[in-house]
């Protein structure tokens, strides 16, 4: 049997250019690894002889191109897969979109430009005279540096994250421009919604801070289970972090008044794996579940040493006992620089 029309959709896309000028797409043998990982993932190896010997760590190495197995039809395989497991499919489309976007973060790395004199010289008065002008000029290079590839970390992680929850859970991510979501102060625009499911609209947070923000932005955040509610949805707060604070506690009071529905901490977790089912609950438990608790787990109060060499070849920063190295090529041309979920999200995961 060949593939559906959704599974021959999720396969292109997975093998195509994302959006943005920096975007990779999936080779065969990358896709390969990925199906071999899912296998071994599921433990269903024995259905698969090509793929008995398991495939290299998905987390375990910085040298995220290597993650290849040659040899195999990777789109027969993928056929295989999807016809005879369920969920298998959407489970493929997650993986993908989560190594697509690290692949992309890993050219961003190797091809963000050192900033320029004109971007950071004026920012040098606040501090001149604290160090010498070579150190400060450097000190002003280094953090702008970090800054932009931070920022672009940022915006890449909003383009993944609530997508991936949004197709493991089985709904679709609602960018503004398309949302059911209308704002109560002007409904000719829509709201952003994490995940659309059914009649629920979903707010996904790793965290909740009590971190000062704008007063617009957090009203923004209050407005949201109002808005959910006259626009015939039910809004549900899903927060991975249960440490207490007051914002919190406002939101979740906000959600709770306008008739929705609150998961904290391993509540939220639990509620993930009954929605998605047991297949998405496996990608969901290995690929953000864990690595989120274990960097939570590991934050430290302070941080560790930092050093950082730029080279015309490389960069390297050391972190703690953590060394990193990059290697640095030409820059290319850059994405726009928008945090905002983009309207052809939904374009870059599934079918």
């Amino acid at each position: 049997m060949g593939l559906t029309k959704s599974q021959a959709s999720i396969w292109q896309k997975a093998k195509s250019l994302g959006s943005g000028g920096q975007a990779v797409g999936l080779s065969d043998e990358s896709a390969a690894f990925l199906i071999a990982t899912i296998v071994h993932d599921l433990e269903i190896s024995e259905h698969f002889p090509e793929l008995r010997t398991p495939p290299s760590p998905f987390f375990g190495t910085d040298k995220l191109d290597s993650l290849r197995i040659t040899g195999v039809d990777a789109k027969t395989l993928f056929g295989q897969l999807v016809e005879n497991h369920a969920d298998t499919d959407t489970y493929f489309a997650c993986l993908a979109a989560l190594h697509k976007a690290r692949l992309k973060y890993d050219r961003i790395l190797q091809t963000q430009p050192l900033p320029t004199l004109e971007q950071v010289g004026p920012r040098g008065l606040l501090q001149y005279g604290q160090l010498n002008g070579a150190g400060l000029a450097g000190f002003l290079f280094w953090r702008k540096w970090f800054f932009d590839i931070d920022n672009r970390a940022g915006q890449e992680t909003g383009y993944l994250f609530e997508p991936i929850i949004a197709y493991a859970l089985g709904g679709i991510p609602a960018p503004a421009k398309k949302s059911p979501v209308k704002r109560d102060d002007d409904s000719s625009k829509g709201r952003q919604v994490d995940c659309l499911l059914n009649t629920n609209a979903y707010e996904f947070k790793i965290r909740v801070t009590i971190a000062a923000s704008g007063q617009g932005r957090w009203q923004e955040e209050l407005d949201f289970p109002k808005d959910c509610k006259l626009s015939g949805y039910i809004p549900i707060l899903v927060c991975m972090d249960s440490t207490p604070n007051p914002k919190l506690d406002a939101l979740v009071k906000a959600f709770i008044e306008h008739g929705g529905h609150v998961f904290i901490g391993q509540d939220a977790w639990n509620h993930l794996d009954e929605v998605a089912g047991p297949t998405m609950a496996r990608f969901i438990d290995r690929y953000v579940k864990k690595p989120i608790e274990e960097m939570l787990s590991q934050a430290m109060k302070y941080p560790p040493a930092l050093s950082a060499e730029w080279s015309e070849e490389s960069v390297t920063l050391r972190v703690g006992e953590s060394l990193l190295h990059i290697e640095r090529y030409s820059a290319m041309p850059s994405d726009v620089d928008d945090d905002e979920m983009p309207d052809d999200v939904t374009d870059d995961v599934a079918g």
